[in-house]
């Protein structure tokens, strides 16, 4: 699709601004700390997602839903795309709080977030609708025709983790109410709206967005100077400048951002286009493919496609474990869990009493504290997966371009659940971050035209990749009793599990390329394939690897004496001088000044002394924290280790230096 553009989100922050005037006359301006302009971006969206809700309130109802859905206004004509175009054709206008006074444009954005909650629970409608109608007389297993008339009703590309959760809402909903459902209102709650302000649906009178270098970019916005503006006068134009990453190019389109405000900073969401061509789909003659793991977080191996169609498959394993950052997120869904327990009790506690309790006061104080805390182990958890997930495709991508792959063939684990394991791998299961590092395997793969592509998963480490024939998973090459980390097979083939599974991956995906279908969200998959035997690359020895003849060390000739000088009575392991000469004067009162070094302990110290003899104060830890490998913006965490990224000769690649990871 030529002429299409690729578009990222760089997250700045907006530190503080400036007062007064206009973006085309600036005028007096005064200054303005971070602190207020967060408070006033936060009155502004306390506006917007107030007149939101009211929207959304308004015409939460299956009718509503329907109307919008039907793509039809009243008098017959095609809904727009933008939202609050769609709901004032509609009719479905913003309305202020009363004596609040506001603009056309800030109602603007007040109907634009109404509007994408709105379609959004159109979709969900649907799903729910279809799931009803065909509801089954046992849902946890249906038959064939059931089946077939489900995806009859349903929406396009609806994947199975939908229909299971969707059902399971379901099947709740009449175990505690006796009977299903009505609609999507009666099974779930109005939703509200989120407390940012999306100036793209505004134009110039409400914001402008002004590039004044490569690296700053200045934003015109109209707050309010106060909770409840009265008048327009109490609305003024802020003027922030926003530092862009380094990710950025120079260049670039900036597009209008969104603001959230939040802890007393502003975030501002800041869109950039760049042109992209979508990269072909088949025509590929190397790949990259990917096994997904539960400790081993993404496991690769390069392949070829010869010209006789025959599977050629690299040798060397590309990991990227993240086991400790998985035990750390482990930790912290553990502490999450406890406290959710725990602010349920005192819950349960604060509501059993009257409100003119000696103890309701305390309790209410504590329930708010233990949210507080649940709010920020939960953003602890969302920011490590973030990080983890980007870096984690950043290492991969950068991987399939030192090895000149122009395609990576993931296994589709979209529908993947641990059910009949245990409760450990079912959490770590649930809790995995496949859809982000997917998402964001696909964005940073198009920036370098690299096609991302999902293949069936079914087989993937049960199969030889050699032979196609079953495998035996055992612990380890030298205990063949069953487990799970080695595969062997009859033919010969024994090797890491997750080393075969991408083997027999990245084969899959080659064998099958002219399968490969682009869906309406723009991801490539191939819905059906045949595996295809690959075989392994013959490496060449090289005049580094050859092993030269042992020298022959037979006795054949007396020992020769070996003669020492008679003056050397000094071990050698002693240094011939000083390190760390003493300062030429010393201080009045004192013999000497000793060699810096360590405190020397005293012989006899006043007060009470430390038993443990290697506690003298210094200011530089025993053992400093240095992280391993995490410079060049992959190793964000001590515990996460990753192959190095090498050209296609084995040197190290220049990219490898990039200290980006995303």
């Amino acid at each position: 699709m030529a002429g299409s553009v690729l578009t990222s989100t760089a997250t700045c922050t907006a530190y503080r601004a400036v007062c007064g005037g206009k973006p085309d006359a600036p005028g007096v301006q005064a200054p303005v700390t971070g602190r207020v302009l967060a408070e006033r971006v936060g009155w502004l969206a306390d506006l917007v997602q107030s007149m939101a809700d009211g929207v959304i309130v308004a015409h939460w109802s299956d009718a509503d839903l329907a109307e919008l859905a039907g793509g039809v206004g009243p008098e017959g004509r095609r809904l727009p795309g933008n939202g609050w175009m769609a709901l004032r054709r509609l009719g479905w206008a913003a309305v202020p709080p009363a004596g609040v006074v506001v603009s056309d444009r800030v109602r603007r954005i007040a109907e634009e977030e109404a509007a994408r909650v709105l379609r959004l629970a159109c979709h969900r409608r649907a799903i729910v609708a279809a799931l009803l109608a065909t509801w089954p007389a046992d849902p946890s297993a249906r038959t064939d025709d059931e089946w077939a008339a489900l995806r009859a009703a349903l929406p396009d590309a609806t994947d199975n983790a939908t229909i299971r959760n969707r059902t399971r809402q379901i099947t709740a909903h009449i175990a505690g109410h006796g009977r299903p459902p009505a609609d999507l209102c009666e099974l779930e709650g109005q939703p509200a709206a989120a407390r940012q302000v999306s100036l793209a649906a505004a134009d110039r009178q409400q914001v402008a967005v002004d590039r004044v270098d490569d690296s700053i970019v200045r934003v015109w916005s109209q707050l309010p100077t106060c909770p409840a503006p009265a008048s327009y006068r109490d609305w003024v134009w802020h003027a922030f400048d926003v530092v862009l990453p380094a990710i950025v190019p120079a260049g670039v389109k900036v597009c209008t951002p969104t603001l959230r405000p939040g802890d007393g900073k502003v975030r501002v969401d800041l869109p950039w286009q760049t042109p992209h061509t979508p990269p072909r789909l088949d025509g590929h003659t190397r790949a990259l493919g990917v096994d997904w793991g539960v400790n081993t977080l993404l496991t690769a191996t390069v392949a070829d496609l010869d010209q006789d169609g025959t599977v050629v498959v690299q040798g060397r394993p590309l990991r990227f474990d993240a086991t400790g950052a998985s035990a750390k997120l482990v930790r912290l869904r553990r502490h999450r869990e406890h406290l959710n327990t725990k602010a349920d009790h005192l819950a349960r506690l604060r509501d059993g009493r009257p409100t003119h309790h000696p103890a309701a006061a305390a309790l209410t104080a504590k329930l708010a504290l233990l949210q507080a805390e649940h709010t920020a182990v939960c953003a602890r958890i969302r920011h490590l997966n973030k990080a983890l997930a980007w870096s984690s495709a950043r290492w991969l991508v950068d991987q399939a371009t030192a090895a000149g792959a122009t395609v990576i063939y993931v296994e589709d684990l979209a529908t993947l659940e641990g059910g009949g394991r245990s409760r450990s791998l079912n959490r770590r299961l649930s809790g995995a971050v496949r859809g982000t590092v997917f998402t964001a395997i696909a964005h940073l793969a198009a920036k370098v035209d690299i096609a991302v592509v999902t293949v069936p998963a079914r087989g993937t480490s049960s199969g030889c990749p050699r032979c196609g024939g079953p495998v035996k998973h055992v612990k380890t090459p030298q205990r063949m009793v069953a487990g799970y980390r080695w595969a062997n097979c009859s033919c010969g083939l024994s090797m890491d599990r997750d080393h075969a599974a991408a083997q027999r991956i990245a084969a899959r995906g080659l064998a099958n390329q002219a399968n490969t279908r682009r869906g309406r969200n723009g991801n490539a998959a191939i819905r059906t394939a045949t595996d295809t035997p690959a075989r392994h690359q013959t490496r060449r020895p090289t005049r580094t690897a050859t092993i030269p003849p042992a020298r022959d060390r037979r006795k054949t000739a007396p020992t020769p004496k070996q003669i020492r000088p008679a003056t050397v009575k000094t071990s050698r392991l002693l240094p011939l001088r000083r390190q760390v000469p003493a300062p030429a004067e010393s201080p009045s009162g004192s013999s000497g000044q000793r060699p810096a070094g360590r405190t020397p302990q005293e012989t006899n110290p006043k007060g009470p002394v430390s038993q443990v003899p290697h506690t003298a104060p210094t200011t530089t830890p025993r053992h400093p924290h240095r992280v391993r490998g995490a410079a060049l913006g992959r190793g964000f965490h001590r515990h996460v280790h990753a192959t190095p990224v090498t050209d296609r000769d084995g040197s190290a690649s220049r990219m490898s230096g990039s200290p980006r990871i995303a």
